[in-house]
């Protein structure tokens, strides 16, 4: 099943999502559908809560980038319950992008290097280590799961310049390809 993406405005967005166990009912009809869902909106990450779901699952996909990435060759992974535990201290800035906020990128600065805990959809568990782009897409898929937006991120500026751009989204002034759910 194909889910709407949640746009700018929508309360789930913001909020702390919740830990989930093995049991959840439906987990891995769920991550199947998110899945689809993530390629059918061209997403390289989608993460629960853009779907409506406020737990804490994220899945990434780095093929679409690995040719300009190779790092992201192979690089298809389900995060459940993901904690960063651990950041570098030096930053890199990058362009970025949202399904959820569609059609506005902007320059965001991220620790270049993460250590995360997380469990995959068999619910074993991990510790890493990782830089370069899978870091930013997974520090990007995480934040949903923390209530957080790239655009948060931006100078203070910036945010007011973005101010009437992040409302007319609200309220739909866009166009995509993907299904997608505006706020109530």
């Amino acid at each position: 099943m194909i889910y709407p993406i949640m746009i700018y405005g929508s309360p789930v967005l913001r909020k702390v999502a919740e830990n989930i166990d093995k049991n959840y009912p439906g987990l891995n009809e769920f991550i199947a559908d998110m899945w689809e869902t993530m390629y059918q909106s061209d997403g390289l990450g989608l993460a629960a809560p853009q779907v409506g779901k406020s737990i804490r699952l994220f899945v990434i996909d780095g093929a679409p980038l690995e040719e300009d990435e190779p790092e992201l060759k192979g690089f298809k992974k389900v995060f459940i319950n993901a904690k960063i535990i651990e950041s570098e201290s030096e930053f890199v800035s990058q362009n970025e992008g949202c399904l959820s906020i569609p059609n506005l990128r902007e320059e965001v600065s991220r620790p270049a290097k993460i250590r995360i805990e997380y469990y995959d959809e068999l619910f074993n568990h991990y510790d890493e280590w990782y830089g370069g782009m899978a870091a930013r897409v997974i520090q990007h898929e995480y934040d949903h799961t923390q209530g957080i937006l790239f655009t948060d991120k931006v100078s203070p500026i910036k945010k007011r310049l973005l101010k009437g751009k992040l409302t007319a989204i609200s309220k739909g002034k866009f166009s995509v390809d993907y299904k997608y759910r505006l706020p109530k």
